[in-house]
């Protein structure tokens, strides 16, 4: 197997927002056409797995579960290190490409996202992009720690070996938190949408919402919910 057809490890999260009649919709953005791998396609938010996501100094940033914990519900090929990564990787990602960050104050509290911290995490949100801070600085300056508490693991996929480019991805479930709204476009997102999952599989259908496989299978095992608690109860989260 050559280096480019090895599959990197990476971390998508599928946000969910409450529904008014019970329901709930899932986040999908629109990757920009000129992107080489998926340009044009429905997906949900996430990224590569970094280095920088398995360090000491960024795991020790977060709460709720450890690396061993990580590991056991991951699987034993990869090191607790870097499974935990996978959830630093899957929260990173979510306020990178949509702005939105799944944390807790050093005291545990809830994030509160007022207008003065809002507009400084847009300004960190930038500067983590252009690297010209990682995001163990980032949580460091402001006080916070990744919670991840947040998420629950939902399903693996993995890129076939006839691709070049090739992704080994955990995707993960979020809530939308009460007091943020993701980011209509960003530098990797050409716009976003609230769909059900049922909505989400009728527009594929009729050839109106281009999605790869896994996606597609991630919304079909969604629709099988009618809201998320009994999703949470399935999956043990919230």
């Amino acid at each position: 197997m050559t280096e480019q057809s090895y599959p990197k490890n990476a971390a998508t999260v599928i946000l969910l927002r409450r529904q008014s009649g019970g329901g709930f919709e899932s986040f999908m953005t629109r990757r920009p056409d000129q992107m080489k791998f998926l340009g044009g396609m429905y997906v949900f938010p996430g990224g590569t797995v970094r280095k920088e996501d398995c360090t000491e100094g960024v795991l020790k940033r977060c709460r709720g579960l450890t690396p061993q914990e990580a590991q056991n519900i991951v699987g034993p090929t990869l090191s607790p290190e870097i499974c935990l990564g996978h959830w630093v990787a899957a929260v990173r990602e979510l306020f990178e490409e949509v702005g939105i960050l799944l944390c807790v104050t050093e005291t545990g509290e809830l994030l509160k996202m007022a207008e003065e911290r809002r507009d400084r995490a847009a300004e960190r949100r930038l500067a983590l992009i252009k690297g010209e801070i990682d995001f163990q600085s980032f949580l460091e300056s402001e006080s916070l720690l990744c919670n991840l508490t947040q998420l629950a693991y939902f399903s693996h996929w993995q890129t076939p070996h006839e691709f070049g480019m090739r992704f080994n991805t955990r995707f993960y479930l979020a809530e939308l938190p009460l007091d943020q709204e993701p980011l209509p476009n960003s530098q990797e997102v050409t716009h976003g949408l609230w769909l059900t999952p049922e909505r989400s599989l009728q527009l594929c259908e009729q050839g109106k919402l281009p999605l790869i496989f896994p996606t597609f299978a991630c919304l079909r095992r969604l629709a099988d919910f009618d809201t998320l608690e009994s999703l949470a109860a399935e999956y043990g989260w919230g």
